[in-house]
């Protein structure tokens, strides 16, 4: 056996050269490999950033205020003489108005989703998915006064005890607001499932409404479910709507014809206000929006932990 003249053990052949063309080729893979380095890392130290403004003043507000007031206490008055700081008044109006949309938009996403997904034709999806999505993109402060100027005097035509500022329109047209959202992640989860059970499920003799409901609908439960706490976690989160249409009173109370103060419309009332820097009611914003990022966070967990467990796997 011959031994190649550069030395080596048998069989052995060095690595040849790298020509310019080869390290041209390594250098633009490097150089992209960075830059989708730096892009991760700038998302990650902004979130880290979030997190260490936002609970760094938190802790200084826990320094004036007992966190056992604070999560047992049923009054929030943190810019009154007389200074409370339950934050429960401000989560009860919060979970109402985000369960009065989702009452509006479970019903009417998921259905426009199995429309889309097993009824429409190509053309009609075509048209209609990206139409029914532009409501995403409306301004949602243009929501706020739409509820305020002609929800809410609708509304007061038939339900006595109707106030101008209320959750209960708020939350409707909240609803209105996230239908794009669950209609459309709903309409991708039931598209991912294979065509395969559909054909059996005819070969067996189903109707068209049988298949979406018994076959495509619980092959697809997680990522619809998923869609759904996500728009829950939309409505938590949202701003405009209840700062203009729900009011500024923080009570704790169940009825949805009465104002009520949701967190994140007292973050906004302290922000446009003229409450002073470092004060205990300047930290209380801090408070509730860690609040708000606690909550957000738990549905978010519980979302990715729901579609992990029951999400179905198909070869």
């Amino acid at each position: 056996m011959t031994t190649p003249t550069t030395g080596g053990p048998p069989g052995y052949f060095p690595p040849r050269e790298l020509t310019a063309r080869d390290r041209g080729r390594v250098a633009r893979e490097r150089t992209i490999e960075a830059t989708l380095f730096v892009a991760a890392a700038v998302g990650a130290l902004t979130t880290l950033g979030i997190l260490y403004s936002l609970f760094g003043e938190t802790v200084k507000f826990f320094t004036h205020v007992s966190i056992v007031d604070f999560l047992t206490d049923t009054e929030w008055t943190p810019l009154f003489s007389t200074k409370r700081f339950g934050i429960w008044p401000l989560v009860t109006a919060t979970m109402l108005t985000s369960f009065i949309a989702l009452v509006v938009a479970v019903p009417v996403g998921l259905t426009t989703a199995v429309y889309l997904s097993e009824f429409a034709t190509p053309r009609v999806r075509g048209i209609a998915k990206p139409a029914l999505e532009v409501l995403a993109g409306v301004p949602t402060v243009v929501y706020g006064f739409f509820a305020l100027i002609t929800i809410t005097p609708l509304l007061a035509t038939f339900i006595p005890g109707m106030s101008t500022f209320n959750s209960l329109s708020a939350g409707l047209v909240m609803g209105v607001m996230i239908i794009p959202m669950i209609a459309s992640l709903s309409e991708d989860a039931m598209a991912q499932v294979p065509a395969g059970l559909r054909e059996g499920a005819y070969a067996l003799g189903s109707t068209r409404l049988e298949v979406a409901l018994r076959v495509v609908f619980p092959a697809a439960l997680s990522g619809i479910i998923a869609s759904v706490i996500l728009g829950l976690s939309r409505a938590v989160g949202e701003t405009m709507i209840v700062a203009i249409a729900a009011g500024q009173r923080p009570i704790m109370t169940l009825d949805p014809r009465v104002p009520v103060e949701t967190m994140t419309t007292f973050i906004v009332q302290v922000s446009l206000g003229d409450t002073p820097y470092g004060s205990i009611e300047y930290l209380t914003i801090f408070a509730v929006g860690s609040s708000i990022f606690v909550m957000t966070l738990i549905l978010n967990v519980v979302s990715h932990w729901f579609v992990r467990r029951f999400r179905e796997v198909y070869s």
